[in-house]
C-alpha cells in the first residue's frame, strides 16, 4: 500500500482533509493502493513532538498539500507545519501534489509566498470546492498509479481497436507511409512491405488484431471505431467567438491527413508577406505566423491528446492570435516552464508519435514546444502561451499584426520606416538630410529602432554603416501600406 500524507492547516481545512480521507478509504480503486496519513485521527496517546511528523512526510509517498489562505502558527524560525512538511517531501524526493483551495477572505502572505514557491516547482491544481478537490485527486492519483505501472489496463493507443480488422487497413496509407519513412529517417522496411508485418514491425498488432494507433494512422474510415478523432477548425474575424462564424471546417481521416488538412486551413487565413531580395535573386514568402509553428502545434495537439475524452481538437484562428485546443493535460513530470526548453519525451501515445516521427511530422521528440518558443522568438512574435487544467491544454500564438501593432514609434520613426521601405537603405547622414535633425537624434532614432527589430545595421564604423529593413520591418511597413 502506498501512503498520502495529507498537509494542511488543519483547523482551516478540516472538513476537506476529512473528506479526502473518507474519499481515498472508500473508493473500490483508490482504497486498493493507498492509506490515507492524517495525524489527527491518531489517538491521543500516540501524538507525537511535531519534529516527528517530518520524519513521516519523509517515508510516505504522496506529499499532498492543501493551500488555501492561513499560513498556520509559526515556529521560531517562522515556519509553518504546512511549510515544514512540504519542505521535508521536497528534500525526500517525495511525489508531490497541490491543489489550491478557494475560500472567501485574504490570503495571508506567507502563505502566497508558499503557493509561489510551491509553483516554481510543480504544477499547482485550483479547486473551488471540496467535490472539485476529489475530482483532481482521483485524476492525479490514477494517473500516479498508472505511471508506476501498478494498472494493468493498456494505453489507449496500444489496446485492440474492438471490431477492427487489417482489411480495415488502407494499402495506399501504408505505401506512402512506407516511401515517406525511408526517404525521411531511413526507416528499415521497404517499400514493398505488406501492412501486416509494417504494423507488426510498428507494435500496431495486438494478436493480430489493428491496436487503436493503427487504426488512427492507416485506416480507410477511423471515425467509424473512433469517432471522436477529428479536428475542428475554426475562422474569426474579430478577437472572439462570434456568429456566425465565416469558415468551419471539420476533418476526418487519418491522422496525417488530419493535420495536413488543419495546416492548409490555418494557412490560408494568415496573411503572406513577400521579403526583400537583399540577400539573393528571390525574395521570400512568410506568413504572419511561420508554417512550422503552425505545424508543431498542431502535431503536438494531435500527438499527445487523449483519445477517450469525447472532445475534439481545435484550432481557432482569431484576428489577433491562433488558438489551439486538445483534450488531455500536461504529463505530471512536466511544467509550463520546462515546455520551454528541450525536455524528456513522455508521449501520451507513445505508438502514435512513434509514426509522427518516421514521417518527420514530428522533428525530435521532446523539442516540440521548445521549437515553438524559439521560432516565434526569431519570427519576432510574443512569447506563446500554454494552459492547462484536468481536462484540456491549450497553445494560443499571437499573429504578427497583433505583435507589430504594439510596437510604439514616433512620428518621425514612422516616416524613417517609410523611407526606408521605398528606398531600401539610409545612412545616418541621409537621416540627418532628410528630417533635420541633428547627429546624435538620428542614432538615437537608429538605434531605437534595430532594438525593435525592424532595422539592422549592416557594417560597424565609418561612411560605411548603413540600415536596412529586417523581415520584421519589412512586414511592419507592408502592413502599413
Amino acid at each position: 500500500m502506498r501512503q498520502i500524507f495529507i498537509s494542511s492547516v488543519q483547523k482551516e481545512l478540516q472538513e476537506f482533509r476529512d473528506a479526502v480521507s473518507q474519499y481515498v478509504n472508500s473508493d473500490p480503486l483508490l482504497s486498493q493502493f493507498f492509506t490515507v496519513f492524517q495525524f489527527e485521527k491518531l489517538p491521543a496517546a500516540d501524538r507525537r513532538a511535531d519534529d516527528v511528523y517530518l520524519d513521516e512526510v519523509a517515508r510516505t509517498d504522496i506529499y499532498l498539500g492543501l493551500f488555501a489562505n492561513e499560513y498556520g502558527w509559526e515556529d521560531e524560525n517562522g515556519r509553518s507545519p504546512t511549510h515544514r512538511e512540504f519542505n521535508a517531501a521536497t528534500v525526500n524526493g517525495v511525489e508531490r501534489l497541490i491543489y489550491l483551495v478557494d475560500l472567501d477572505g485574504e490570503q495571508n502572505a506567507k502563505m502566497k509566498a508558499l503557493v509561489n514557491e510551491a509553483g516554481d516547482q510543480l504544477i499547482r491544481r485550483r479547486v473551488p470546492d471540496i467535490e472539485g478537490l476529489l475530482a483532481a485527486i482521483y485524476h492525479s492519483l490514477v494517473d500516479y498509479l498508472g505511471r508506476k505501472g501498478l494498472l494493468t489496463t493498456s494505453p489507449f493507443d496500444k489496446r485492440p481497436c474492438q471490431g477492427a480488422t487489417l482489411d480495415d487497413i488502407s494499402d495506399k496509407r501504408i505505401d506512402w507511409f512506407l516511401s515517406r519513412a525511408r526517404s525521411e529517417r531511413g526507416f528499415p522496411l521497404g517499400t514493398d512491405t505488406t501492412a501486416e508485418n509494417t504494423l507488426t514491425h510498428l507494435n500496431q498488432l495486438a494478436d493480430g488484431t489493428p491496436t487503436n494507433a493503427a487504426v488512427l494512422l492507416f485506416a480507410e474510415q477511423p471515425q467509424k471505431f473512433v469517432p471522436v478523432a477529428e479536428i475542428k477548425c475554426a475562422h474569426h474575424h474579430g478577437t472572439s467567438v462570434q456568429k456566425p462564424i465565416p469558415d468551419y471546417k471539420v476533418f476526418r481521416d487519418d491522422l496525417f491527413a488530419q493535420i495536413d488538412s488543419a495546416l492548409d486551413f490555418v494557412m490560408s487565413k494568415l496573411a503572406r508577406s513577400v521579403g526583400t531580395r537583399a540577400d539573393g535573386n528571390s525574395a521570400p514568402v512568410s506568413y504572419s505566423v511561420p508554417r512550422e509553428v503552425v505545424a508543431e502545434g498542431i502535431v503536438n495537439a494531435v500527438a499527445h491528446r487523449d483519445y477517450t475524452s469525447a472532445g475534439a481538437v481545435q484550432v481557432a484562428v482569431f484576428s489577433d492570435r491562433i488558438e489551439i485546443r486538445n483534450p488531455g493535460r500536461l504529463p505530471a513530470e512536466l511544467t509550463i516552464d520546462q515546455l520551454k526548453v528541450e525536455h524528456a519525451s513522455f508521449p501520451r501515445n507513445k505508438l502514435i508519435a512513434n509514426p509522427l516521427f518516421y514521417a518527420k511530422y514530428i522533428e525530435q521528440l521532446g523539442t516540440g514546444t521548445a521549437d515553438i518558443y524559439r521560432r516565434c522568438r526569431e519570427a519576432g512574435l510574443a512569447e506563446p502561451s500554454f494552459y492547462h487544467d484536468n481536462t484540456e491544454f491549450v497553445l494560443t500564438i499571437e499573429r504578427l499584426e497583433s505583435s507589430l501593432s504594439k510596437i510604439e514609434l514616433s512620428e518621425r520613426q514612422q516616416e524613417v520606416m517609410e523611407y526606408v521601405f521605398r528606398h531600401k537603405q539610409i545612412n545616418n547622414s541621409e537621416f540627418q538630410t532628410q528630417f533635420n535633425v541633428a547627429k546624435r537624434t538620428a542614432g538615437r532614432d537608429l538605434a531605437e529602432m534595430v532594438d525593435s527589430g525592424l532595422l539592422e545595421k549592416i557594417g560597424t564604423t565609418g561612411k560605411g554603416v548603413h540600415y536596412r529593413l529586417t523581415q520584421r520591418g519589412h512586414d511592419w511597413a507592408q502592413l502599413r501600406e
